[in-house]
């Protein structure tokens, strides 16, 4: 099983982060590691010697069968379910490999920093790329967004990175987050929700 994950994929959440609204040339792809993964309802462990970690709320792909070199307009036949998500950042540290041309590996995908919750079907949807979700901490929304604001699309994202990797039944897709993050602290409790179903919650310890 493989996390992919995309950055800068919201032109708001770019500017509030480079100061400046602008597109990448390219999806900008990383990926975090297995043991990244936090599901279930699990708490999340905050490692505090990272310094400040920030939440990313996104939607969340789960791949449905074997592909290579997908053609765009096959994309769709290649992910059956979505949920929402949470990108955790060690946003310091990532400042820090940014201004030394560093990969994220080490603020992106350190344990637990992938949090995923409940699947929903995708014909549950009318359609992808209409899809609102939203962040709650203890009980009030902090992030929001809507995937219609997606600068590469999700068929978009599966054809560019099918073209690298060879994506296998229960890949995931982390498809990038809008503005609004910042940063979690322990005792939080947090709900993601897709549209009006809560799909995820955890505390932070």
């Amino acid at each position: 099983m493989k996390i992919f994950a995309i950055g800068m994929n919201y032109i708001q959440h770019n500017k509030e982060l480079e100061g400046a609204l602008y597109k990448p040339e390219e999806p900008v792809i990383f990926t975090k590691v297995d043991s990244s993964l936090l599901k279930d309802r699990k708490p999340f462990f905050l490692p505090t010697e990272l310094g400040q970690v920030d939440y990313e709320t996104e939607l969340v792909v789960r791949i449905c069968r074997l592909g290579k070199s997908i053609p765009e307009r096959f994309a769709h036949r290649y992910y059956d379910a979505v949920t929402c998500g949470i990108d955790f950042t060690a946003r310091e540290l990532q400042r820090r490999l940014r201004e030394k041309g560093q990969p994220w590996d080490l603020c992106k995908g350190f344990d637990g920093a992938a949090a995923i919750g409940e699947w929903v079907p995708i014909e549950k949807f009318r359609d992808i790329q209409a899809i609102h979700f939203h962040l709650d901490i203890n009980g009030n929304t902090v992030q929001e967004g809507c995937t219609s604001d997606m600068l590469y699309k999700v068929d978009e994202l599966i054809a560019y990175i099918s073209r690298f990797f060879t994506l296998k039944t229960g890949d995931i897709l982390y498809t990038g987050t809008p503005a609004g993050v910042g940063p979690v602290k322990i005792d939080d409790h947090l709900e993601g929700w897709l549209e009006d179903r809560k799909v995820l919650e955890f505390n932070v310890k």
